[in-house]
C-alpha cells in the first residue's frame, strides 16, 4: 500500500543538512504516492535581525525567514519538475503564526503553495520548547499557554492542518521525563479540534515520536480518537524527517493507528484542496 509523507525538511530549514534531491530520492525509494517539502518558516523572525533589535539566542535562532520563504518556493518549483510519478506537494511549516496573523494569512494565499502546516514551537517571550530547561519552568503554565495559543491560531485562515499539536510533550515527557496529565488540557484541545473542524481544516498525525524517546506520535491515540469522535475528517501523516533516512519513518504505523481509531483515509493537498488516499 502506498502512503504520503506530508511533513519533511531540507537544508533550507536551520535544523537540517539534507539536500532536496536526496530527500526526493528517499521518498521514491519508500514508494510514496505523494511527498511534501515543508521547510520551516518562523513568523516570529520573518524580518532581518535589525528589525527586532535582537541577537540570536542559540544556533537555530535565524532571522529573515522572508528570504528563506522565497528560496523555498524557488526550490520547490524546480523539485516539482523532477519527481516523475511521485506527486510533489509544495508546502511550508509556518511556525508561530500568532506573531503576525495578517502576515500569516497573506503568506497562506501565495499561489506557489499547495499546503501549509501551522505549528507552535515557541511561546512569545520564550525559547523553542527544545531549548527550555524544564527544571526552571512551570510546566502547567507552559502547557496552558501553549494550548490556548494553539486555539487562537486554529481560528485564523492561515493553515491547512495544525502540526504536531502535542509538540511540547516531545521534550517535557520524552526528554525531561516529567509526567503530564493531558486530561487537564483536554477541554482546550477539544475546542481546538472543534475550531479546526468548523473551519474545514485538519490536523497532522506526526510520526516522529515513534523514533524518539517519547515513543508515541503527536497526538497520541487518545487525542486522535477525540478528534475523530468530534467529527474530524481531515488527517495528514508526516514523518517530520530532517534527513533522508527518516523520510516515511513511522508513516505505516501512523496509518495503522489512524485506521484503528476509525479513519479510512489520509489527506494530501494540492493548491490547498484536500484529496485522499484510502488506508
Amino acid at each position: 500500500m502506498q502512503y504520503a509523507d506530508c511533513h519533511t525538511h531540507t537544508n533550507l530549514s536551520p535544523d537540517s543538512d539534507a539536500g532536496i534531491s536526496d530527500m526526493i530520492a528517499a521518498a521514491k525509494r519508500a514508494d510514496l504516492a505523494a511527498y511534501a517539502v515543508t521547510d520551516h518558516i518562523e513568523l516570529c523572525r520573518w524580518y532581518p535581525q535589525g528589525y527586532y533589535k535582537a541577537r540570536p539566542r542559540n544556533d537555530e535562532d535565524f532571522f529573515n525567514y522572508a528570504d528563506r520563504f522565497e528560496r523555498s518556493m524557488q526550490q520547490n518549483l524546480i523539485a516539482r519538475q523532477q519527481t516523475g510519478e511521485l506527486t510533489f506537494i509544495s508546502g511550508i511549516e509556518l511556525g508561530e503564526p500568532d506573531a503576525d496573523f495578517a502576515l500569516a494569512e497573506r503568506i497562506y494565499t501565495d499561489k506557489r503553495l499547495d499546503f501549509v502546516i501551522a505549528s507552535l514551537h515557541e511561546l512569545q517571550g520564550k525559547l523553542d520548547f527544545y531549548f527550555l530547561n524544564y527544571a526552571d519552568e512551570d510546566v502547567d503554565t507552559l502547557l496552558e499557554r501553549y494550548f490556548s495559543t494553539l486555539l487562537e491560531i486554529a481560528a485564523h485562515n492561515c493553515y491547512d492542518v495544525l502540526g504536531h499539536i502535542t509538540y511540547p510533550l516531545r521534550y517535557v515527557e520524552g526528554d525531561a521525563g516529567i509526567a503530564v496529565d493531558i486530561s487537564k488540557y483536554c477541554g482546550c484541545i477539544a475546542e481546538i479540534f472543534r475550531t479546526v473542524i468548523r473551519s474545514g481544516k485538519g490536523i497532522e498525525l506526526n510520526t516522529s515520536g515513534f523514533r524518539q524517546k517519547y515513543g508515541k506520535p503527536f497526538p497520541d491515540a487518545e487525542l486522535l480518537r477525540l478528534y475523530k469522535d468530534l467529527g474530524g475528517k481531515i488527517l495528514t501523516l508526516g514523518s517530520d524527517a530532517h534527513r533522508p533516512e527518516d523520510v516515511a519513518g513511522g508513516i505505516a504505523e501512523g496509518a495503522a493507528l489512524a485506521k484503528a481509531v476509525g479513519f479510512d483515509r489520509i489527506g494530501c493537498y494540492q493548491h490547498h484542496d484536500p484529496y485522499y488516499i484510502t488506508i
